[in-house]
């Protein structure tokens, strides 16, 4: 990796927001070919109908252009309910989903309208498990050595890095 990403991504996950401070708003911006290559190829699989491990296109509203904005994410399903994890920390589709308060999940020709509410650091921690024993081999990188076998300790630890909403369909 370059120093100068290297650094931009240092700075990134430094920074603060309206949402809280430190390393409460850690945000990890994708390098280059994950924005370039990974991630756009993951969204048109998605978008065909051809989700990769289970990958919805998440659509929200922007929260200053109002226009739609798209990311491949994983949805996670967990005791009758269903959950948006940020794995980078508090990436513009969480800022963005904290505003607007309702997103979509598409796959394919499927749309699936939702609304979203953001959950506390301490009711993370069954959610941020089983999201690691499920996709650690995607994700496990973006929580600096913590998996799901760690302990609640380390889990709790690691909560206010990583947003969580859980999603109810849209009436």
């Amino acid at each position: 990796m370059h120093t100068r990403a290297m650094s931009t991504r240092a700075a990134l996950s430094k920074k603060s927001s309206a949402h809280g401070s430190g390393a409460g708003t850690r945000y990890l911006a994708p390098g280059r070919f994950t924005a370039r290559v990974l991630n756009p190829g993951v969204a048109v699989l998605t978008r065909w109908g051809l989700p990769v491990a289970g990958s919805r296109v998440l659509a929200v509203r922007g929260r200053s252009s109002g226009e739609w904005r798209t990311t491949p994410v994983n949805p996670l399903s967990l005791g009758g309910e269903r959950y948006l994890v940020a794995p980078r920390g508090h990436t513009q589709w969480v800022r963005n989903l904290r505003v607007a308060g309702e997103g979509e999940l598409r796959a394919g020709r499927r749309t699936e309208p939702f609304r979203a509410v953001e959950l506390p650091d301490a009711d993370k921690l069954p959610v941020l498990r089983e999201y690691l024993r499920r996709w650690a081999w995607e994700v496990g990188a973006f929580f600096d050595g913590v998996g799901a076998g760690a302990s609640d300790e380390q889990l709790l630890a690691a909560a206010p890095k990583h947003p969580v909403f859980v999603i109810t369909p849209a009436t």
